[in-house]
């Protein structure tokens, strides 16, 4: 997806209400998986309304109950045709999604004039990577250690990565939402608060139309199935389109449940990982020493740009006691994390790894922070 080199974080609710794994976010957005959405945030999770009735709440953007219907119908009937489902049952779903203004609520944008929230790397990393969840995530690991350690010789994805994406998405499964998921993808889908976002409104409808098949093929209950404001569910809070192409069981059953199986959970992290480019024995971050203007290197993006040679031309050189080892070989990154209000801002250099992880929420400060708290559930 196209994104913005940067957008100024939003109010900290927001921040933890973000959308998850495969939901766009802009780099340095500064929310967290839940969603994750974006995409993909887990903590402190709005809960969903009682949903209004059809006729009983006028949607966003001044469109009528009818006019809302028609275009639901619509969608249905072409979806249907598109990708050979029941008509019949893809309309009922359709029917049965309702316009829920919570969650039109949460997405909208600031005011124009309303004063912007500076973003704040000390603050955000300070959720997630904090004593009650660095403890939890302990005893998790302890908990599910034989699975943990299945997927990490599986995929190559360390223990306390798949630890602590899961951490920050929903606390260990604790926290995984309590909206309906149909009627919040519907809601987003049809009735996106930001008419200069299109783009938006075609991805949330791009995974209404992804949960209504997943639920027409067996693949789960779309009538009852609860997750964020954006649509994220389970475990590791990942979208409906993630779900069908990326989840997986850990026993090699048919049937996968993200919301209460852990296993499946464990799994389907690695296994998106991997499908996002993750390099098996790769840290996230490459010890590396950066100079002062390294900041001209920074370029916001969500791919590696630079490799080792150019970071020594321009001044980078190795941390203290490091060594060349496999990051030296691959492509690099360098990150920032600002501290706005103080005009200060951290750098990092980033390998693969790193860029992977912003694959499963488009933020700098979502990557840096499951890395942190990796690193702090391996020093134990």
């Amino acid at each position: 997806m196209s994104l913005p080199r940067r957008v100024l974080q939003i109010s900290c609710l927001t921040a933890l209400l973000s959308a998850c794994a495969g939901t766009a976010v802009s780099p340095n957005s500064g929310s967290a998986g839940q969603s994750g959405q974006p995409n993909s945030s887990q903590t402190a999770k709005q809960t969903g309304t009682q949903l209004p009735e059809a006729g009983n709440t006028t949607p966003a953007g001044g469109h009528t109950q009818a006019t809302r219907r028609a275009a639901l119908r619509q969608f249905g009937i072409e979806l249907a045709s598109s990708r050979q489902l029941s008509e019949t049952g893809v309309l009922s779903l359709v029917e049965d999604a309702r316009y829920n203004p919570t969650v039109v609520r949460i997405v909208t944008p600031p005011a124009v004039g309303q004063p912007k929230v500076p973003r704040s790397w000390a603050t955000y990393r300070g959720r997630f990577v904090e004593p009650i969840r660095i403890n939890q995530g302990r005893a998790f690991m302890q908990q599910y250690a034989t699975e943990l350690d299945r997927a990490a010789k599986r995929y190559g994805v360390p223990q306390s990565i798949i630890a602590a994406i899961i951490g920050v998405e929903t606390l260990y499964g604790k926290s995984q939402g309590n909206f309906r998921v149909l009627d919040a993808l519907a809601s987003l889908g049809f009735d996106y608060p930001d008419p200069k976002r299109p783009d938006r409104a075609a991805m949330f409808r791009g995974q209404l139309a992804d949960l209504i098949e997943l639920d027409l093929t067996g693949r789960l209950d779309a009538r009852s199935i609860k997750g964020s404001y954006a649509g994220a569910i389970g475990i590791p809070q990942f979208m409906p389109g993630s779900i069908k192409r990326f989840a997986v069981s850990a026993s090699g059953a048919k049937s996968i449940d993200l919301s209460n199986s852990m296993p499946d959970a464990i799994d389907s992290v690695a296994n998106f990982l991997v499908e996002h480019g993750w390099q098996r024995g790769l840290p996230v971050f490459a010890p590396v020493t950066l100079p002062a203007s390294a900041d001209k290197l920074v370029d916001g993006g969500l791919k590696p740009n630079l490799d080792w040679p150019q970071l020594r031309a321009a001044g980078a050189k190795l941390a203290p006691g490091a060594k060349e080892t496999a990051w030296s070989r691959g492509p690099l990154g360098v990150i920032d994390l600002p501290e706005e209000a103080a005009g200060r801002v951290e750098l990092r250099t980033a390998t693969q790894n790193f860029f992977t992880i912003t694959q499963y929420n488009r933020s700098y400060f979502y990557a840096a922070s499951v890395a942190d708290l990796a690193q702090a559930l391996e020093n134990r």
